[in-house]
């Protein structure tokens, strides 16, 4: 026998006694978890009977009230146990099939032996809760593993520095407790493992991937003292994947401190959030809130308004080439891109303190019963030393008491009296209880109808002002689209002001927000309302933020005032028209260069190298990318002159793609109306899913995207459906075309109806044709 087989033979007899101690475990979990949940549904049957209910005394009631309570409190105690075993059970079957993929033996200075350190997704000790048999991934000393090669090494702990020297650094694959593969490797994880776990199929939920960790990804996860932690990743580079384990690092490195509700992740779309939904939950933590930006701006904005996404305004853009308001788009979303629309709102809203504040009426079934000018002119009677939210606070409190008043002497009017008989049975008889409960019932009174009639002139008038004073609560009584219109008035030394005022003014006449609009909307409503934060989030990850303007960037940054913030993206996928031509994601931001530090991963992991060589054609820079050693195919281009030729051509490569075993295949579109077109063929053929905004679940099989929402997700196989001059035909599409293409993990088709489009002019030696 080999040594190094003899090596993997005492590596699996290990694996063996950790196993069999883990099931030993998880048999002793699971039955106190039946006891526990037997102890809950106890409580549950027999809650009433273990609770002492008087209400004669004040004594009693007290009593009765500790006795519910403390009830109350053994059954959440109960609960809150099931839940910790439910947890621990769930992490420890995954640790049973792979207990862990590392190992470290690292002597410390002074001693005089050196201690093995296996790593895995948590941590798991002897039976005596004395020894690690298994260190967390996240732990301090673990992360000498994804630093340092064989020799000096050394690891901080909160304690300071520990300084040692790394003998030994090995590698497993372990599956279904088995070692399929074992090797020893140096700085960088190692090839064999990579491949391993690159050559799987994509599924519908981005991996866990914590044994592949590169040493610049580690630094990513662990860093803890920049306020601002800038990732710029090449398509592929693990950006993501590395931000997720940051936040399971995070949530274990200050467990106690703070909690996932405590960070907060701005994603692309909610397609992304169920891409990504089960990452953290297999690292053993809670996922953290998760939202889109244009969700946010959503919960901010009267309903009233039709407020457009960026995926419309994209589309706008895109398919708008030629068209006259083309160019004043495109100036419009550059401005309002901008810090210095940031700094144009800050100076309108100081001009407000004197005249411009607009208000709505407020009316009561067709009656004004305070109108829009008796409130601006209360507000300028307020003293101009106070702020305009100070002052909006005080017009806000006198407009309740008006509504108070005036909801008095509405119950006498004639309609209450007319509208009391059209009410609920329900309505008149809890108008009796009521009179019963306040003693005021009596059998030889006359006047009961009276009294009642006013309990139910009181419920009725009630219902009406409700919404009212709803209204004002939350300060729908100021007239925000008319504030925000008063700032496209006046003249503006910035080109092509007029059309984008009209442009601008036309669309807010049509209760028409666009999204670039959204931003400068909120921000102004903030200045006049009371700037809203939030305190309780600590850290703020940002994914692809190239895709966010300098306004929205230091808008965030006022949300979250105590946050640091974690931003990943790869200016080459920005596709939206105020990054189109940015050189760094922090272009014209105000991020100071002290808070800051940028981690630059160029290495691309997703795609092979043959896929990636091409892809980095498309780009003028991309030499700087650097390919993984996977192997496989070039990709292909295919060119036809027809569009049913295009369309059989499609449906024949997902057919061979099919054939080959991928497991998701997308054919990736430009725009939503290329996908539709395309699915409607397709789906007349095969089972085909079209990925729209809406979308919120990412399907596996065949499906059709438009290439904005591809941002983020990897497929097995991709085809690009039309790739020809006439699609992409601009420079501004260098970046969604480079998008679209680098989605790809094994196979990359393009197709073109007509002329290849000029951006793949570069690529001519990395493509064969069919």
């Amino acid at each position: 026998m080999s040594n190094e087989q003899t090596v993997k033979l005492e590596e699996q007899k290990r694996v063996d006694v950790i196993v069999s101690e883990i099931k030993e475990k998880l048999t002793n979990l699971t039955e106190h978890k039946e006891k526990v949940s037997s102890d809950a549904l106890e409580i549950r049957k027999t809650f009433w009977n273990d609770v002492t209910i008087n209400f004669d005394e004040a004594d009693d009631i007290a009593e009765t009230y500790s006795s519910i309570k403390q009830q109350a409190q053994l059954l959440s105690e109960r609960d809150r146990s099931q839940g910790q075993l439910n947890k621990q059970i769930q992490t420890l079957s995954r640790l049973k099939n792979s207990p862990y993929f590392g190992r470290v033996d690292f002597k410390e200075e002074g001693e005089k032996q050196a201690e093995s350190i296996y790593l895995g997704i948590t941590s798991f000790m002897d039976k005596d809760d004395e020894n690690f048999l298994i260190y967390d991934w996240r732990a301090p000393i673990s992360s000498i593993y994804y630093d340092f090669a064989p020799g000096p090494a050394n690891y901080h702990t909160p304690e300071g520095t520990i300084e040692g020297n790394m003998e030994l650094k090995r590698q497993f694959i372990i599956k279904n407790s088995k070692i399929e593969g074992m090797f020893d490797t140096g700085v960088t994880i190692g090839d064999q493992l990579l491949q391993e776990v690159l050559g799987n199929n994509a599924s519908t939920q981005m991996k866990s991937i914590v044994a592949t960790i590169q040493r610049e990804q580690n630094q990513i996860i662990r860093n803890e003292k920049s306020k601002v932690l800038m990732v710029q990743g090449v398509a592929g580079s693990g950006k993501t994947s590395a931000a997720l384990q940051r936040v399971a690092y995070l949530l274990y490195r200050y467990r106690g401190i703070i909690t996932s509700q405590n960070i907060m992740l701005f994603s692309p779309n909610p397609l992304f959030n169920s891409y990504i939904s089960t990452v953290l939950p297999e690292l053993g933590e809670e996922n953290m809130q998760q939202t889109t930006f244009f969700e946010y701006l959503g919960s901010r904005i009267e309903k009233r308004m039709n407020l457009e996404d960026s995926f419309t305004q994209l589309e706008d853009v895109l398919n708008s080439e030629g068209n006259n308001q083309h160019d004043i788009r495109l100036m419009n979303i550059q401005l309002k891109s901008s810090l210095l629309f940031k700094e144009m709102i800050e100076n309108y809203v100081k001009s407000l303190d004197i005249k411009g504040m607009e208000f709505t009426d407020i009316i009561l079934k067709g009656t004004v019963l305070v109108s829009k000018e008796q409130l601006k002119e209360k507000f300028y009677t307020y003293d101009q030393s106070y702020s305009i939210p100070n002052r909006v606070e005080l017009l806000q409190e006198w407009l309740l008491k008006e509504l108070r008043k005036l909801k008095k002497l509405e119950k006498k009017k004639d309609w209450v009296r007319e509208e009391i008989q059209f009410l609920d049975k329900e309505d008149f008889l809890d108008a009796y209880k009521e009179l019963q409960r306040k003693k005021e019932f009596n059998q030889e009174s006359f006047d009961d109808f009276e009294r009642e009639e006013k309990i139910l002139a009181e419920v009725l008038v009630s219902r009406y002002f409700k919404p009212l004073i709803r209204k004002v609560k939350k300060m729908r009584f100021i007239n925000f689209k008319k504030i925000y219109s008063q700032l496209f008035v006046g003249e503006q030394d910035i080109q092509k002001w007029n059309d984008i005022r009209e442009y601008t003014l036309s669309r807010l006449n049509e209760d028409h927000l666009n999204y670039e609009d959204a931003t400068p909307y909120v921000y102004l409503k903030d200045l006049i309302e009371g700037r809203k934060m939030n305190l309780s989030i600590r850290h703020v990850f940002i994914d692809e933020a190239q895709d966010y303007s300098p306004f929205q960037f230091a808008y965030i940054k006022q949300l979250f005032p105590q946050s640091k913030m974690t931003l990943l993206g790869d200016i080459n996928q920005g596709i939206y028209t105020h990054s189109t031509y940015q050189k760094s994601m922090l272009q014209d931001t105000d991020f100071t260069e002290e808070d800051q530090e940028t981690i630059i991963l160029t290495r691309s992991y997703r795609s092979t190298r043959p896929i990636v060589e091409f892809t980095k054609t498309l780009l003028h820079d991309g030499s700087l990318i650097e390919a993984f050693n996977r192997d496989g195919n070039k990709p292909t281009f295919t060119q036809v002159e027809k569009k049913e030729q295009l369309q059989e051509s499609v449906l024949e490569k997902v057919k061979d793609m099919q054939s080959k075993g991928h497991k998701t295949i997308a054919v990736i579109c430009k725009s939503a109306t290329e996908s539709a077109e395309a699915f409607a063929y397709l789906n007349q053929h095969l089972d085909v899913h079209l990925m729209e905004k809406g979308t919120i679940t990412f399907e596996s099989g065949i499906v059709v995207i438009p290439a904005y929402l591809a941002k983020g997700i990897e497929f097995d196989a991709v085809i690009i459906y039309d790739a020809s001059n006439h699609v992409y035909g601009r420079e501004s599409e260098r970046r969604l075309f480079y998008t679209a293409c680098t989605r790809a993990m094994h196979e990359l088709h393009l197709f073109s109806m007509g002329e290849k489009s000029f951006l793949l002019k570069n690529s001519g030696e990395y493509l064969y044709s069919l």
